[in-house]
């Protein structure tokens, strides 16, 4: 078995990629206030700041700091995933080997992170973050996807409501 090594840094800025098993299904918009149960139960007995995120229907991308002092990202991400699993009903039978694991068969098994090194590495993955649902053609304006903390930015007044519009946007040095 592949023996994984983790980019983790104290109180560092992770940018993650979870796929469910069935990349054809909308299991995550479907229940996404299940999911945002989950992801608020997680952060009040580990806290994280969640610097951007975007639910698609089969997956989600978002950008997380640890508290200084805390680099467990894993121990995070495995409790989401189980408090989601845990809440949505049982669609279809799972595998023999996740039966014996107690795993739901929802979720694929592994995750897709990179620790972010600096500002531009930063910026650059929360931008891809936010132009995901054009990439994937679920919308054809970033403003249209309901679920995405673009609409945290816009408030905030760090983007404009049209971003992402006729822009030309170099999403190539971030992503999955």
């Amino acid at each position: 078995m592949p023996n994984y090594k983790r980019f983790r840094v104290s109180g560092g800025s992770y940018f993650f990629t979870v796929n469910l098993k069935n990349r054809n299904k909308n299991l995550l918009v479907e229940n996404i206030d299940v999911l945002r149960e989950a992801v608020r139960e997680i952060r009040t007995r580990y806290p994280f700041k969640i610097d951007a995120c975007v639910i698609l229907p089969d997956h989600f991308h978002c950008v997380w700091t640890l508290p200084e002092g805390d680099s467990d990202f894993s121990l995070r991400l495995r409790l989401l995933k189980t408090a989601f699993s845990k809440t949505v009903p049982k669609t279809r039978s799972s595998s023999f080997i996740r039966n014996g694991r107690k795993e739901a068969g929802i979720w694929q098994r592994r995750f897709w992170e990179h620790g972010i090194r600096d500002q531009s590495d930063f910026n650059a993955h929360i931008d891809y973050v936010h132009i995901n649902p054009v990439k994937h053609g679920l919308v054809s304006r970033v403003k249209d996807w309901p679920y995405s903390t673009f609409h945290r930015y816009v408030e905030e007044g760090v983007l404009p409501i049209d971003w992402g519009g006729d822009v030309e946007m170099d999403i190539g040095a971030a992503g999955e």
